[in-house]
């Protein structure tokens, strides 16, 4: 469903107050936004992270406000006046107020409490409905089902490729942390959700298979990844860079952009890379490919595990969720890991099958 665009906008609020990843999925949503209405001020109802990343970026956002904890909205979010916090917002009186945050049992009427003109977003069937909306299909691209939310107020894309832009900023922030020669590889072991992490052993042999032509191989993480990273470390034989945890988020941005070859699960930080023009080796669990491939310029390599029993108690993981957070994805092999990263960075590819058997004698 499409819509036409609303008259006479001035200000325009945008909620997406979840994670990095979910961000990054949005921008060419926001694009389009902006392209509809060159004249009005976006602002985006995100998060501390989403301001750190986007201030002083250039972007199709003018301003990012962070939304306080909120029930379905924002449940990790820190404490705040929530009255204060939706007074202060419909002071802003808002012309159009966009919900592309999910499906919309508790954000819909979150964002009805902005009191703007017009609303917009998805709904899923125990939903209370915008006055534009769009069925929620779990089971679809999000950059598309974005696109399909900022064409209800008549944004059309513009592309489909997320981009951030890198300044010099990040480059120099960047710089501070990483000491050595180029080819910089950069892996990153941590995702939200467990069953998407591939074992930390399997990031080591890899980055191992390639650290004899690689200049620089250096960890990424945020605080929360420091166990993988660590893990991943001790496990190489290698030297490697750990940087899980040190590095702010304009550091971040340069450090992918500075890398020839991110290697990373489903998570923001490969997201990321995708965005600011780096190639990428992506590790999916198999109900994540569909609405989280990366659609980008730059050439990426989705591999997917189709694992879909429990690996602990053999329950299916797509129709019932048992609880058990083990990854779901260890049937992706290292050696199509090591192929496809060779590929990317222009290498001679080895023989697959001699590569497993190199790596695990037990290979076929």
């Amino acid at each position: 469903m499409t819509g036409g665009r609303v008259a006479d906008v001035a200000r325009i609020a945008v909620l997406r107050a979840n994670g990095l990843g979910d961000l990054v999925f949005a921008l060419p949503a926001l694009d389009a936004l902006r392209a509809a209405y060159p004249e009005a001020e976006i602002t985006l109802l995100a998060t501390e992270m989403h301001r750190d990343l986007l201030s002083g970026r250039p972007s199709a956002v003018d301003r990012v406000v962070p939304v306080p904890r909120h029930p379905g909205v924002r449940d990790d979010g820190p404490d705040g006046d929530l009255e204060a916090f939706l007074a202060a917002m419909r002071a802003e009186r808002f012309d159009v107020a966009l919900q592309l945050h999910g499906g919309g049992r508790f954000s819909n009427p979150f964002v009805r409490r902005l009191g703007a003109r017009v609303t917009a977003g998805s709904h899923t069937p125990d939903a209370e409905r915008l006055d534009r909306s769009v069925a929620y299909v779990y089971l679809r691209s999000e950059v598309l089902r974005q696109l399909a939310l900022v064409a209800l107020v008549g944004a059309a894309p513009v592309g489909f490729a997320s981009r951030l832009a890198v300044t010099a900023a990040d480059r120099e922030a960047a710089a501070a942390h990483v000491d050595g020669p180029d080819p910089l590889l950069v892996l990153h072991a941590g995702a939200t959700d467990a069953r998407r992490r591939w074992p930390p052993e399997r990031f080591a042999l890899v980055a191992d298979r390639l650290a004899a032509r690689a200049g620089t191989i250096a960890i990424a993480g945020g605080p929360d990844d420091r166990e993988l990273a660590d893990a991943v470390q001790r496990a190489m034989r290698a030297p490697a860079q750990n940087l899980a945890g040190r590095l702010s988020l304009p550091a971040l941005v340069g450090l992918l952009d500075r890398a020839a070859l991110v290697i990373a699960n489903d998570s923001g930080p490969l997201h990321l890379a995708a965005a600011v023009g780096t190639p990428t080796v992506g590790i999916f669990w198999a109900p994540n490919v569909g609405n989280s491939t990366v659609l980008a310029d730059a050439p990426h390599r989705p591999l997917a595990s189709f694992t879909v029993a429990c690996p602990q108690c053999g329950g299916d993981s797509l129709r019932d969720d048992c609880g058990h957070r083990v990854s779901h994805v260890t049937d992706v092999a290292v050696a199509h890991v090591v192929a496809a990263a060779e590929e990317l960075l222009g290498w001679e590819v080895g023989d697959e099958r001699a590569l497993s058997q190199a790596l695990d004698p037990r290979a076929p």
